[in-house]
């Protein structure tokens, strides 16, 4: 496959699956092409011209041109420096490593990551919190999470793709998606009557059980097994942790249960004054089968081998 492919399916999975729907994602688009034309001709260098067509921001290929052909990629959730070295040094080896695939967001796309979280204020729109008070609510989260990132030296990784001609790319936010469409539409299906029920739904998935076998597997964070689960609400797309003032205005919007990848300390106390039930999936395991799901995908359009490493294991569902 070339690597223009892999990144476009990718893009056109991660939209497929967007939990604001197709409808919205495009308005995105449509935003960033009006943004383009209204551009001064002396910021016309700065402009990210894969805005235009992909609306994820954490999403974007770090070295290569797109037309090198891949066979092989080593994949994992975390790849820096000493992963691109490792390939490199597969190379070396003899098990030649065409492609480089992060999920988590490195150089460009890890700078930038803090605009995918505008998508959080209309994803809780879909749950009935009023647009205006998610957009409130997350405009300080946003601009708190575009202060954090500034510092960080954000190119390392793939400057030294850069150097050993690594083709690299990471997949961030359309991965997410995938695994958030895939829990949701689960437990629509299912309607666990119980927080223990949600546990057993998760347990039978490949990547939780995985996740238990090394200690991260699905964990109450906040209720109990008996607890009722009530409207059940997977939250685990729009780049980090949203707004922390949010769960009062998803308690009145009718969710009693959050599934998410993690919760921080401040977030967990405000979820507990407001009587939430929350349900730590796992952070590296939903990760996993966010990949996986989009594996899937992208190996229906072509050949490709995973060279799994950084926490990420390989569970395929595709018919043999």
């Amino acid at each position: 496959m070339k690597l223009r492919k892999i990144y476009e399916t990718v893009v056109a999975k991660g939209i497929e699956a967007d939990p604001r729907g197709k409808k919205k994602v495009l308005k995105t688009i449509a935003r960033a092409k009006k943004k383009s034309k209204d551009i001064k001709k002396d910021e016309k260098e700065f402009f990210d011209t894969e805005s235009l067509t992909n609306p994820y921001a954490d999403t974007r290929i770090l070295h290569g041109k797109g037309d090198e052909e891949i066979r092989t990629a080593l994949l994992g959730i975390d790849m820096g420096v000493g992963e691109i070295l490792l390939a490199d040094r597969l190379s070396s080896r003899g098990r030649k490593i065409d492609l480089v695939i992060a999920h988590h967001p490195e150089g460009k796309a890890f700078a930038n990551f803090y605009e995918v979280m505008h998508m959080q204020a209309d994803i809780l729109n879909t749950l009935g919190v009023p647009i205006n008070i998610a957009e409130g609510l997350l405009e300080g989260r946003i601009k708190e999470v575009e202060r954090r990132l500034s510092p960080a030296n954000h190119t390392r990784a793939a400057d030294v793709a850069k150097l050993l001609d690594i083709p690299f790319m990471c997949m961030h936010t359309p991965t997410d998606n995938m695994v958030v469409t895939f829990l949701q539409d689960i437990l629509n299906k299912k309607a666990p009557d119980s927080i223990g029920d949600i546990l057993k739904i998760l347990m039978d998935i490949p990547e939780y059980r995985e996740g238990a076998k090394n200690n991260a597997g699905p964990k109450i964070l906040l209720g109990s097994k008996e607890r009722s689960a009530g409207k059940v609400f997977v939250d685990m797309t729009g780049g980090t942790e949203g707004a922390r003032d949010i769960f009062k205005s998803l308690v009145h919007s009718g969710v009693n249960t959050i599934v998410g990848m993690h919760l921080s300390d401040e977030h967990r106390k405000e979820a507990e004054k407001h009587h939430m039930n929350v349900v730590i999936a796992g952070h590296i395991s939903s990760d996993n089968l966010g990949i996986n799901l989009m594996l899937d995908e992208v190996q229906k359009k072509g050949r490709l081998e995973i060279v799994a490493c950084s926490g990420f294991r390989r569970f395929s569902r595709l018919k043999k």
